[in-house]
């Protein structure tokens, strides 16, 4: 989003906190370690807060002003780190994105229900959902759900902004929601002692993409671990990978590949093997040649995409589909063996099938896909309705999928979507180049704003229902 909101009092109060903390302490000496989910640092990140009029004006200059609706509330931008734990069940440090709406609006004051909020996969170690000014995930969410009267927290994974985790632990179910349940565990805390607008107990959960994966995971850890301390209200995962296994099958075997695949793959394979640890015995077990030598502990990272294919650390493929044969990132052997191999086993155990969700779920995504392919979400729908939960899954081409948000709305998102990618093909000049262009930016540009449109309001049309 193009706006200019500040925040340099989020990185000198995070730098000196962590100065702060730094070494010189002795065995002897040191503090217990922290319990997971408590509060290390929570400060205001932005001077003042983010205007109505500034985030109206970012989302018109995104064309989608009319999907997001005019703001309600201005948005204060507040940053929390906090402990948590690693896959190997050492403490962490995590932080979070906090936007608590503030006005003297109805729905900007008082209690507010929260939205748990999960992003999307990205390779930049520096990313940091709270740096609204250069973050378009987090200024997206500012704009859909803050400034609508949602306090949302938004944790950056660890592997991410300031935390010490020199991997992400990418599609790990399980650790996923570990770091999410932390996350909001002191964001609550960090607000109920400090901010005039407290969090309710109504709590909806969200996500896209990888999010949409992580935000079904936390849903599910939420009902069966943390049913004495959370209640999920709703959920809605957007163009999650919930059939992992599936989705992985497809990948190595049949195709396609999906667009991406060759930043996922790095993401995936260190994820599991820091978890697990049977997925190599040597990272040239999977990787090609000269990868084998830094795909490892390529991501996250501070280089640009660009960067490391001129270095030779990525295939020289501005699709990211160079997964196999000559020059591709992964050995013909890797392949050969996928379908006994632990990587599939691990695949398997973080796929989000054969649950059943307790509070109400919503489902979004595009047939077209080609990131996160679409049999995604509908094998999700169809998993839950054979255990009796009917849940909507919204297919963005489709306004007859979207009836349930009433035949207006499936109309306008349909539509809006249709234009959306007319104007994106017409700005490349139309024809194959143009068409090129939609699928390029289908999965992050186009799906994004509509899926959460969509999102907020099945979230506001469960909280009217309830007392």
């Amino acid at each position: 989003m193009n706006s200019q909101f500040k925040l340099a009092s989020l990185t000198l109060a995070a730098a000196a906190m962590l100065s702060a903390c730094g070494g010189g302490s002795s065995a002897a000496s040191d503090d217990p370690p922290p319990a997971r989910g408590a509060v290390q640092l929570g400060v205001v990140a932005s001077t003042t807060p983010v205007t109505k009029a500034q985030i109206d004006a970012g989302t018109a200059a995104k064309g989608i002003g009319a999907l997001a609706g005019a703001a309600q509330c201005d948005v204060e931008i507040r940053y929390v780190y906090y402990s948590t734990r690693d896959p190997q069940g050492v403490i962490a440090m995590a932080s979070t994105a906090v936007f608590v709406p503030t006005g003297t609006g109805a729905a900007c004051s008082g209690n507010r229900p929260v939205v748990l909020y999960a992003h999307g996969t990205t390779t930049d170690q520096t990313f940091n959902m709270a740096q609204v000014d250069k973050n378009a995930e987090g200024s997206l969410v500012m704009a859909f759900y803050a400034a609508q009267g949602f306090i949302v927290v938004a944790p950056n994974y660890l592997g991410y902004d300031r935390s010490g985790l020199q991997y992400t632990t990418y599609l790990n179910a399980e650790q996923s929601a570990i770091e999410m349940v932390d996350g909001l565990r002191a964001a609550k805390t960090y607000l109920n002692a400090d901010s005039a607008v407290k969090p309710s107990a109504k709590l909806l959960i969200a996500g896209y993409s990888q999010g949409g994966h992580v935000a079904m995971a936390t849903q599910k850890a939420i009902e069966r671990d943390y049913a004495s301390e959370f209640t999920v209200t709703a959920a809605a995962p957007m163009s999650g990978p919930y059939n992992l296994v599936k989705f992985g099958d497809v990948i190595t075997t049949t195709g396609p590949i999906n667009a991406g695949a060759t930043l996922f793959l790095p993401l995936m394979l260190t994820s599991y093997q820091k978890a697990y640890g049977n997925i190599y015995a040597s990272p040239s077990d999977v990787y090609q040649s000269p990868y084998d030598k830094t795909a490892e502990t390529l991501f996250p990272t501070k280089s640009t995409l660009t960067q490391l294919i001129q270095d030779g650390k990525l295939p020289n493929d501005p699709t990211f589909t160079k997964l196999f044969g000559t020059g591709g990132l992964l050995t013909d052997s890797f392949r050969a063996g996928y379908a006994t191999s632990n990587y599939r086993k691990a695949l398997q155990t973080n796929t989000l099938l054969g649950w059943t969700p307790k509070a109400p779920v919503a489902l979004c995504g595009g047939a077209n896909d080609p990131t996160v392919f679409f049999f995604n979400t509908t094998d999700a729908q169809a998993d839950f309705a054979s255990r009796g939960k009917a849940f909507p899954a919204s297919n963005l081409e489709s306004a007859a999928s979207m009836q349930w948000a009433g035949a207006t709305t499936a109309a306008t998102i349909a539509g809006g979507f249709a234009q959306a990618k007319a104007a994106t093909s017409a700005a490349n000049g139309g024809g194959a180049a143009g068409a090129a262009a939609v699928q390029g930016a289908y999965h992050g540009t186009l799906v994004p704003p509509f899926c959460n449109a969509l999102a907020r309001g099945f979230f506001q049309s469960v909280l009217a229902a309830q007392p």
